[in-house]
């Protein structure tokens, strides 16, 4: 193992591989044995630019480094605070929650919006959102941005499951 950097404020990435005890020679390593070598690209110079911030860190070597260290969550981490679109698009997804806490805000999520449905059946029924429906539809979307938070939690915590399994 390599020694541990002693720098504030690390990247993910680097908190990452260090937790798992990797120098960024193991790691390079270990990338390159993915999908027959298919991110052989990414070496121990190319991690040291993307840890310390000096290169953008691009989606392909997120997944690289999601897989090649069992941590999928790295890639929501990528889209929630890296990626333009991602930033507007995707929920955080807490990798602290329990699989119990998951599925207790999914229970309660959905029977929110199973509570609105006819709510907003009657908003969406002609085709446009009158100025009066707005607030009504205002709410029905942070319940449908919980689920959808909760949908990405349920995926992440199986996906974690099945590499901890295999």
């Amino acid at each position: 193992m390599g020694k541990i950097s002693t720098k504030e404020n690390k990247s993910i990435y680097q908190i990452t591989r260090e937790e798992l005890g990797y120098s960024r020679a193991k790691a390079a390593d270990i990338i390159a044995e993915i999908e027959g070598g298919k991110y052989s690209y990414l070496n121990d110079n190319k991690l040291v630019k993307f840890e310390d911030g000096t290169v953008a860190i691009q989606s392909q070597d997120v997944v690289a480094m999601s897989k090649a260290y069992g941590k999928p969550e790295l890639r929501n981490y990528y889209c929630c605070h890296e990626c333009p679109i991602g930033e507007i698009d995707t929920p955080v997804v807490s990798g602290t929650s329990s699989i119990h806490e998951i599925l207790v805000n999914m229970a309660v999520s959905l029977e929110s919006i199973n509570a609105k449905k006819v709510r907003l059946m009657e908003i969406l029924a002609d085709g446009k959102v009158d100025s009066d429906e707005i607030n009504d539809l205002n709410k029905i979307l942070e319940e449908l941005e919980k689920i959808s938070m909760t949908v990405e939690a349920i995926q992440l915590w199986c996906e974690k499951m099945k590499i901890q399994n295999s």
